[in-house]
Parts: structure tokens; C-alpha cells; sequence
């Protein structure tokens, strides 16, 4: 008996020493990203101030001018990470983003800083394909989970330490330079913040060009090329059937595609056009249908071009209601951790400049980003180290223990957000808000996971972006200007956040549907693959 249970014992899973630093590479590559994503959240109230633009303004500027873009590059882009070198990928999308963050702090308009924030989606839309399908081939499947949730603690990490350092920034360049006319290239105190976090990625990028590319799919036993042949001529034409016009081209090249294209198209305008009519924000809907239509052009050129990855994502209802499950829940977690800084300062403070209740010498916006900021991102890194490591072990007991700490996550801060917008103790916000944080993080690792775990290792790069596109779809395009929208409705930000928690119900029935046949899922991959002509 002792001498089976030996047999039957797994042996101990070793990690190598270089998979740790890449990791540790990456984590900073994910920091950088979320820093000059999320430092719009503390400059909020000085851009309505200069530009003169709405909170449905600002919703879009930081959630569909950097979504919509970031989704429609991140598609062909993952495409390029499945068969390029991903290290080169993602330090020339670091350099991009970083220099368009940068630029947005010469903008003197709406218009100017729209176009700045559309380059910086795009050039963030390399990063996480790239370093989801590294991290996949660095760690073993049952590691990778954790490996995953380690590198998003980056997001909430980088999150975080964009409210500090632009609130500090902010607070100092205006004490010293009251008339930004007198100021350094006549900069006021939320462009010095965009200059001051944008330059260090050109330095980063350098160092991620160090890297060594690991052996694409080894974890997994099925090792492939780590460069395919013509991988940039697929690109372009990835690129050419999601960008449109271009996709009327790749439509009239397939078969039988084009009629069904223009029809789509016909249908995605005329829900656009009542969209601007019933809320007037055309900026907002001619985005958002421009990605809608973008992305159904995509996939319809997928399915011809390659069928297997077609098969197993988009296909499959079920892996696509997983995406968009998933997207569900950034749609909170993106809104309100966006708007919830903005409401502190205006709910509980005289002004931005007006002094600090508990950090002395600090004024209201350093104040609220040091202890929003600082607090947020130590307790969500912590969630979503520790939401992968749970997920790893329920999963090996429960096929569908990744997505039962999705369903927690999900859920888990309602009651907490509720009480946030309705106390009126700032001292106890300060302390509920980590807690919230915490428990909203845990999901992000497991849920990446589960979807590179239901594809074949060439298809990671795809389906990072898949779940990107989830994401920012569904989540950072629509709810950051869902909550702007209500707020400007209802005259009231509480409200506005309020109205986002609509969803989670909805994102909880979805989950449970796909836990049902997850196991299904991962079981088939192979064979499903075969059948639609995968040579493997």
C-alpha cells in the first residue's frame, strides 16, 4: 500500500530561477501600464476645470478613447504574440505608450488629449497578450494560475501608485506655479503629472529587450516554433480585418462574407446613431460602434483564416459568454475605482488644495491619493496574489474552482461599496475602501488562467486578447461613461456608481452557466482542435 501511494504521488513542481526575474520584469511592465492608464482618475477635477468637459467627457477619455483602441490593436497584436518574438513586442509597445502618456501633457483640449489617450491604448495593447502567453510557457499548469496573479497584482499595484504620485505632482507644480503661464512650458499641474509618469517607460523598454523568449508551449509537453513563418504578413492582414475601412477588403476576399459584413455594419451605425441621439455623446457611440463592427469583422476573417483558434474561442457560446462574463466584472471594478477618488475629494473636502484631515502638511488631493492610492494597492495586490493561489488549489480539487472565486470576487464587495457612498465618517471610508479592494482583485489571475487553460499553447496570444477584449468592451468602454453618464443624469457621482451594481447578478448567473461545462471544456480542447483541422 505504502509503496502505491508512492507510486501515485505527483512530483514536486519546479520553477526555474529566470521565470521569476522574467516575472518580476513583467510585474513592472504591468505597473508602468496602469500608472499611465489610471492617473487620469486624480487629475479629474483639474481637466474639467481646464478643458471644460463633463464626467461623460472624462468617463470616455479614460474609459472608450483607450478601450476601444486598446481592443481592436490588442486582437491582431496577440495574433503577432503567437507567432513573434513577444519580448520585442511588448518593449515597442512600452515605448509607444509611454511617449503617447507623455504627450498627453501637452494637450490644451478634449480633442488633443482624446487622441493622446487613443495612442496610449494602443500601445498598451501589446503588453498583456505577449506577457500572458510568456508567463504560460515560464510556468507549468499548475502554477500558472498563480504565476498569472502575481503579474495583475502590477495592475492594481500601478493603479494604485498613480494617485500619490499624481496627486503629489499636482499639488507641488500648483503651490509653486499658481498661473501656469509662469510655469515651466506654461504646463499646469495635471500635464506635469502626464510628463512625469510617461518618461520612465522609455527606459523600461530597454530592459524587457533583455529577455529571453522561453520555448513556446514546453510547459505543456506540446513545445512549437517560437517564431512562425511571414508572423508580420499576418499581422497585417489580422490588421486589415479589424481596422476598418479595410475589413470591407478582407470581407470581399472571403467567400459569401462581404453581404453579411455590410449587414452587420447597417446594424451596428443605426444602433450607434440612437445611441447619439438619446444621450448626445457622439464622441462616446461612434467609438464604440467603430469597435463593435470592428470586432465582428475580426472574427468573421478568423474563422476562415484559421479555424481551430476560431473553434475553440469564438465558436465555443460558451467560452465567449466567459469573456463576456469576466468583462462584466471589470465593468464595476473599473468605474468605481476610477470615480471613487474624484468623489472622496469633492464629498469630503473644501477643495483640492485645502489641507489634509489626517496626513499633515499634505493638501485634500494628496491626502486622498495616498491613502486611496497606497492603501488600494497593497491590499488588491495581495487579492490577486492570493485570489490565484486559492484558485489554484480549489481548481485542483474542483475543475471549477477558478471560477467559483470569480463568482466571490464578483460579489463579495457590494454590501461594502454601498456603505462607502452612503457614510459619512471619511476616517472609516479610508479603512472599508482597502477591504473592498481586496476582495475585487482576487479574480483577475483565475480568470485569465481559465481562459488560456480551454485553448491550445499557439492560441494564447488570442485568447489573452479575447479576454482583454472582454474587459475593455464591456468593461472599461462602457462602465467608466455608464457611471459619468448617471452621475451627470441624477446630478449626484454616488448615484452614478450606484447604478453600476445593476450587473453583478447578471455576471454571477453567467459564471455559473459556464461552470457547468468547464470541465467539458479543457477535456475537448484537443480533439475539438482536430476536427477543425489543427495538425497536432
Amino acid at each position: 500500500m505504502a509503496h502505491v501511494q508512492q507510486a501515485d504521488a505527483k512530483p514536486s513542481i519546479r520553477v526555474g530561477a529566470y521565470a521569476w526575474y522574467a516575472l518580476f520584469v513583467f510585474v513592472l511592465v504591468y505597473i508602468l501600464n496602469f500608472i499611465d492608464r489610471q492617473i487620469l482618475s486624480i487629475l479629474v477635477g483639474d481637466i474639467k476645470r481646464d478643458l471644460n468637459v463633463s464626467d461623460a467627457q472624462i468617463g470616455f477619455l479614460y474609459g472608450t478613447a483607450f478601450a476601444v483602441f486598446y481592443a481592436l490593436f490588442g486582437i491582431p497584436l496577440g495574433r503577432l504574440a503567437d507567432s513573434w518574438y513577444r519580448g520585442r513586442l511588448m518593449a515597442m509597445g512600452l515605448a509607444l505608450w509611454s511617449s503617447m502618456t507623455a504627450v498627453s501633457g501637452f494637450a490644451n483640449s478634449f480633442g488633443m488629449l482624446a487622441a493622446a489617450r487613443i495612442g496610449v491604448g494602443i500601445g498598451e495593447a501589446s503588453a498583456s497578450p505577449a506577457a500572458y502567453s510568456m508567463i504560460s510557457d515560464y510556468f507549468p499548469k499548475e502554477r500558472r494560475a498563480t504565476a498569472l496573479s502575481i503579474y495583475s497584482s502590477g495592475l492594481y499595484i500601478g493603479g494604485g501608485l498613480s494617485l500619490p504620485i499624481g496627486g503629489y505632482v499636482v499639488s507641488r507644480w500648483t503651490q509653486a506655479y499658481p498661473d501656469p503661464a509662469l510655469a515651466p512650458l506654461g504646463l499646469a499641474g495635471w500635464q506635469a503629472a502626464f510628463i512625469a509618469v510617461g518618461v520612465p517607460g522609455l527606459l523600461l523598454a530597454l530592459w524587457v529587450l533583455s529577455l529571453h523568449e522561453p520555448q513556446r508551449g514546453a510547459s505543456d509537453g506540446l513545445p512549437q516554433p517560437i517564431v512562425r513563418p511571414n508572423a508580420w504578413g499576418d499581422f497585417g492582414r489580422e490588421l486589415a480585418a479589424i481596422l476598418p475601412p479595410l475589413t470591407l477588403l478582407t470581407a470581399a476576399r472571403l467567400p459569401g462574407e462581404l453581404g453579411r459584413n455590410l449587414a452587420a455594419l447597417a446594424i451596428v451605425a443605426l444602433a450607434a446613431a440612437a445611441l447619439m441621439w438619446l444621450t448626445g455623446d457622439i464622441p462616446q457611440w461612434a467609438a464604440y460602434g467603430l469597435g463593435v463592427y470592428a470586432v465582428f469583422s475580426w472574427i468573421q476573417a478568423l474563422k476562415h483564416r484559421d479555424p481551430p483558434t476560431y473553434r475553440l474561442i469564438w465558436g465555443t457560446p460558451i467560452v465567449v459568454a466567459m469573456a463576456i462574463a469576466f468583462g462584466s466584472i471589470s465593468f464595476v471594478t473599473y468605474a468605481t475605482s476610477f470615480w471613487m477618488p474624484y468623489y472622496v475629494e469633492q464629498t469630503f473636502y473644501a477643495n483640492a488644495l485645502a489641507p489634509a484631515v489626517y496626513l499633515d502638511g499634505l493638501t485634500a488631493k494628496e491626502e486622498v491619493g495616498a491613502i486611496l492610492g497606497w492603501g488600494g494597492a497593497f491590499s488588491a495586490a495581495v487579492g490577486v496574489i492570493l485570489g490565484g493561489y486559492l484558485s489554484d488549489l480549489w481548481r485542483q480539487r474542483d475543475p471549477r474552482g477558478r471560477l467559483f472565486v470569480n463568482m466571490i470576487s464578483a460579489a463579495g464587495p457590494i454590501p461594502l461599496v454601498a456603505f462607502m457612498l452612503t457614510t459619512t465618517d471619511l476616517g472609516t471610508l479610508y479603512l472599508v475602501f482597502p477591504i473592498v479592494h481586496m476582495i475585487a482583485s482576487a479574480w483577475v489571475g483565475a480568470a485569465v488562467a481559465t481562459l488560456q487553460d480551454v485553448v491550445l499553447p499557439r492560441m494564447r496570444g488570442t485568447a489573452g486578447a479575447t479576454y482583454i477584449l472582454g474587459t475593455t468592451m464591456v468593461g472599461l468602454a462602457l462602465g467608466p461613461y455608464f457611471a459619468g453618464k448617471m452621475s451627470v443624469l441624477a446630478a449626484d457621482l454616488s448615484t452614478g456608481i450606484f447604478a453600476l451594481y445593476f450587473m453583478p447578478p447578471l455576471t454571477l448567473l453567467a459564471l455559473w452557466q459556464v461552470s457547468r461545462r468547464i470541465e467539458w471544456l479543457e477535456a475537448t480542447k484537443v480533439e475539438r482542435a482536430r476536427e477543425a483541422g489543427e495538425a497536432i
